[in-house]
């Protein structure tokens, strides 16, 4: 039988050995990691929210009327006013009939798609889609594609593919993410819905890096491209620009009553403290009002100072993955732009993304300064040209 430290040894010469460390702050453009300060450029709190005197507010005020938790599954204990508010606000600002919240993005993805197909259905997967999605099409028992990253002549012909073999019942979900986690780029949702229509197919889109960062009110991709109403599910999570923690999916009535009696990580889990849910409606409502536009566009300006100042294209997105290639060379500029710049930078390897394609993943926020953006843009310029 192997050991646990076989294993870890194994995973230590393949640099693939991955440690926690103690981070003695809270979110912010700034963080204290073993006592040393450095600008963080490695959170997903895109629009600086986790800190925002309104969702710390509306956190305390929950849980001084409601208490630190719940105790039980909503489906034993019922659903408590902050949960079902945080839902009602979802619905109707991605216009659906219905929502439901889970505890985090990941229970979110992985209870979907376990509880809407099964054996004889099809879900089709970008290739670059989060783990979460590819664990929830995994323990659905669905069959399951993959179409390289992006590439609709691929998706048509694995739809056409299964068309001419499922019966009229059996389902097929096509899963993509608005914004993609690694890469930060976009999905090309419009011809995506075009390709779903035609084969009879639903489309899955994953919001999570989306939300706050796109459309007027900042409620993400779909809203952006005004095609919301055209998506059977919207899927997100308030644990990265909503600045707290949650997942949600924003779908029909009887969708969301399915997930209800069968998504097993929302029925066999207690339920999220009511603070959870408070902190993502403040948050969900900051995003939509003239305060969080003025963060979008603080957010962008900075973007586009960086694409200035490193003469690179505009990011599509907070998340820029500056690529390097050589896992020893992504972890080597990881440690460097930590010690000789005091920027965290995280180094992204297999196998959270595929092998040769080793960056460090970047994330601007509207909490950065100029001088932060200056900062990272020479550090990473002064590095290259070094290499």
């Amino acid at each position: 039988m192997r050991t646990p430290e076989s294993e870890l040894d194994s995973l230590e010469q393949s640099n693939q050995l991955r440690k926690l460390s103690h981070n003695e702050s809270a979110a912010g453009a700034t963080i204290v990691l073993e006592g040393k300060e450095y600008l963080n450029f490695s959170s997903n709190d895109y629009l600086g929210l986790a800190q925002h005197p309104k969702l710390i507010d509306a956190a305390i005020r929950s849980t001084q009327q409601w208490g630190t938790g719940t105790g039980s599954s909503r489906l034993v204990f019922g659903s408590q006013t902050p949960s079902k508010a945080l839902e009602q606000w979802i619905a109707n600002a991605k216009g659906t009939e219905a929502a439901l919240v889970f505890a985090n993005g990941y229970t979110t993805s992985v209870g979907t798609l376990s509880a809407l197909v099964g054996k004889g259905d099809t879900i089709i997967l970008d290739k670059l889609s989060h783990a979460s999605l590819i664990d929830g099409a995994r323990l659905s028992g669905a069959t399951i594609r993959v179409f390289p990253h992006n590439n609709l002549e691929k998706l048509e012909k694995i739809l056409q593919s299964v068309r001419a073999k499922s019966e009229p019942e059996q389902r097929c979900i096509i899963v993509t993410e608005g914004v993609f986690s690694m890469d930060g780029d976009t999905a090309p949702l419009r011809e995506m819905i075009n390709l779903k229509n035609r084969y009879g197919a639903w489309l899955l889109v994953d919001e999570a890096h989306a939300l706050g960062i796109y459309g007027e009110h900042g409620m993400g991709l779909a809203s952006q491209l005004a095609c919301s109403d055209e998506i059977e599910l919207q899927m997100g999570t308030l644990g990265k620009a909503a600045g707290s923690a949650g997942g949600y999916l924003a779908a029909s009535h009887n969708i969301i009553q399915l997930l209800v009696n069968k998504a097993r990580s929302f029925i066999y889990s207690t339920a999220a403290p009511p603070a959870q849910y408070a902190a993502g409606l403040a948050a969900l409502k900051l995003i939509h009002s003239d305060e969080g536009s003025k963060l979008r566009a603080k957010l962008w300006n900075n973007l586009n100072l960086f694409a200035e100042l490193t003469n690179t294209p505009v990011p599509e997105s907070s998340i820029i993955a500056w690529q390097v290639g050589d896992t020893n060379k992504a972890l080597s500029l990881m440690q460097t732009l930590r010690e000789d710049y005091q920027l965290i930078c995280p180094a992204i390897r297999y196998p959270t993304v595929p092998r040769n394609t080793a960056r460090l993943r970047i994330t601007i926020t509207a909490s950065h300064s100029e001088e932060h953006i200056h900062k990272l843009a020479t550090a990473l310029l002064e590095l290259s040209e070094a290499n």
